[in-house]
């Protein structure tokens, strides 16, 4: 398949033939565990490759006021707007469209599988997009899968692949084993805290 890996058909294929196995149904534990300790109310906040938002749907509901989501799939994206209806246009921006071609600064930045949909030929540009999509001193925090897999999506890797990917453009204030990942993917995920260096 041809540049599947950001190709909308592919994508929206998936959701509607229901092949979304990384979709967990809630929101992620060790992102709910940060976004219970992050403070500002009205830092601007990106999650890209959103897919169904439960993310985005605990920081609505936690008065958050800047959200922006960015999916390639319209069926993703119509499935957010109407479930997230009450929020948009005011706390909430959705965006259908390439994560790449996005266009803005964030103070925070959510990784929840995007990474690891995209092929490791991409890495290098997904590390450079998301620095310039952060402001000065802005973060970048989520989940990595520690581990490798036959195929792809999705694709793995190793914290060291990781480090060596990120530490050009960002200060790695934390990646660690996660211990409050869900059960299937109970030892088999890196959390990280990145900040964009100046």
């Amino acid at each position: 398949m041809k540049n599947s890996l950001l190709d909308q058909n592919y994508w929206n294929n998936r959701y509607h033939s229901g092949q979304t196995a990384w979709d967990v149904g809630a929101i992620s534990t060790p992102l709910k565990d940060y976004i219970d300790q992050w403070k500002d109310k009205n830092s601007s906040i990106l999650i890209p490759g959103c897919g169904n938002a439960y993310e985005a749907e605990y920081l609505l509901q936690q008065g958050y006021g800047n959200v922006t989501l960015v999916d390639i799939a319209p069926a993703a994206v119509e499935t957010v707007s109407t479930k997230l209806k009450d929020f948009l246009g005011k706390q909430l921006h959705i965006i259908c469209g390439d994560f790449f071609e996005l266009q803005d600064k964030f103070d925070l930045i959510i990784e929840q599988t995007l990474f690891c949909a995209l092929g490791p030929a991409l890495r290098k540009a997904y590390a450079n997009k998301m620095f310039d999509l952060l402001k000065d001193d802005g973060k970048l925090v989520g989940v990595l899968f520690n581990r490798h897999f036959e195929g792809g999506p999705p694709f793995g890797g190793s914290k060291a692949e990781y480090e060596q990917l990120f530490t050009t453009s960002f200060a790695i204030i934390k990646m660690e084993d996660c211990r409050n990942s869900i059960a299937p993917r109970a030892d088999s995920e890196l959390f990280f805290i990145l900040k964009k260096k100046r």
